[in-house]
């Protein structure tokens, strides 16, 4: 056989083998599994920006993965009720939840910080301890001891102070006011002389409209009017000093974490912040039609009085001393949030709230 006639009917024949052999699936398809996990949410469906921010992270992690990792969401009271999300992670009823730390402080006033406390950090200033300034890592240590790690998953902005039925005008306005109010602004707000109650977002509605509570915090316009406050309150009040910018987190289950291949754990890491930056955004957008809508409403904005918030700074911080000494996980995790506050503050006042200060003011002269 000549040497042109070898090498044109070899290249048949190895034509012929690459047809007649399956390509090989990429090694990373070959090394990952089909799994499912079951995510109970502690809020209702029909508050769909917050509620929505677990479907955007299942959404994006499905995607990542090419559905061979599904996380299925449930609304709070679909698998157990809202305010029993951690329990159901840490024992592993469901893989992970969506739902707000500071729901927990019963446990500990110590899953307060990873949402929000009194006087806290800002929604950007929240992120960036979380994510950079050693809040994750005080926050995982913390809730190992619950079988969980936890990841931002959401945030509202600076909430509003609530609802009220009647018009609060100094510090002796609060005596005796029955209110809704979650996280350690109950345990704040008491001192100050309020009757504290802890009621699911259901509940609060029938409770205002009967006068069993006289006030209520919930979340921001967006929110609010979706439940009808203003049909039963008219004053609206702000800003709530004890969210100045919460956390919405993902707990999951350390063990089913963990045991994650590390594509799907970087998926997930990945999704949630996607959730976490998405939810912010949509707040800030839905808030500022909603305020505008409930003006055209009647509702009567109003801030909180001055003597109300100092009286509040004073008690709160003279709680977190106390805790400190008192609360070992909590001087852990507080500590250096309170050093990273004191940090981020001083450098927030030099070029933020002078830039914001200014052209807010120019555009309230109607310049």
């Amino acid at each position: 056989m000549d040497r042109r006639s070898f090498i044109k009917s070899a290249g048949i024949s190895a034509g012929a083998a690459v047809a007649a052999v399956p390509l090989a699936a990429p090694a990373i398809a070959q090394s990952t599994p089909s799994i499912k996990w079951r995510l109970t949410s502690s809020f209702p469906k029909s508050l769909d920006t917050i509620y929505g921010g677990a479907e955007v992270m299942a959404k994006s992690v499905r995607e990542m993965t090419d559905g061979k990792f599904d996380i299925q969401v449930f609304a709070g009271g679909e698998i157990v009720p809202g305010l029993q999300a951690l329990d159901a992670v840490q024992n592993d009823t469901v893989e992970a939840a969506h739902t707000v730390c500071y729901y927990y402080v019963g446990k500990d006033p110590t899953f307060a910080i990873p949402s929000s406390i009194p006087f806290g950090l800002n929604a950007r200033q929240q992120n960036a301890w979380l994510y950079h300034g050693g809040g994750n890592e005080l926050v995982d240590a913390f809730l190992s001891k619950y079988n969980a790690v936890g990841r931002p998953g959401g945030n509202t902005g600076t909430q509003m102070g609530g609802w009220f039925r009647k018009e609060i005008n100094s510090l002796a306005d609060l005596n005796g006011l029955k209110m809704r109010i979650a996280g350690l602004a109950g345990r704040v707000v008491e001192k100050l002389g309020v009757v504290p109650q802890q009621l699911a977002g259901g509940d609060i509605y029938p409770a205002l409209e009967r006068g069993t509570i006289d006030a209520t915090e919930w979340v921001g316009p967006y929110d609010d009017e979706k439940l009808g406050f203003y049909q039963v309150a008219k004053f609206y009040y702000y800003p709530a000093f004890w969210e100045g910018g919460p956390s919405v987190h993902f707990l999951f289950n350390k063990a089913k974490y963990e045991g994650l291949p590390a594509a799907y754990r970087t998926a997930l890491d990945t999704a949630c912040q996607a959730a976490n930056m998405d939810m912010i955004a949509r707040y800030d957008v839905k808030n500022m039609q909603a305020i505008r809508r409930l003006a055209g409403k009647g509702v009567q904005l109003r801030p909180l009085p001055r003597d109300v918030l100092d009286a509040s700074y004073d008690v709160a911080f003279k709680l977190y001393a106390e805790l400190s000494s008192s609360n070992p996980a909590w001087k852990t995790m507080y500590e250096p949030w309170k050093q990273f506050r004191t940090e981020t503050y001083q450098w927030f006042r030099v070029a933020e709230y002078n830039y914001d200060s200014y052209v807010y003011a120019q555009q309230a002269a109607g310049k």
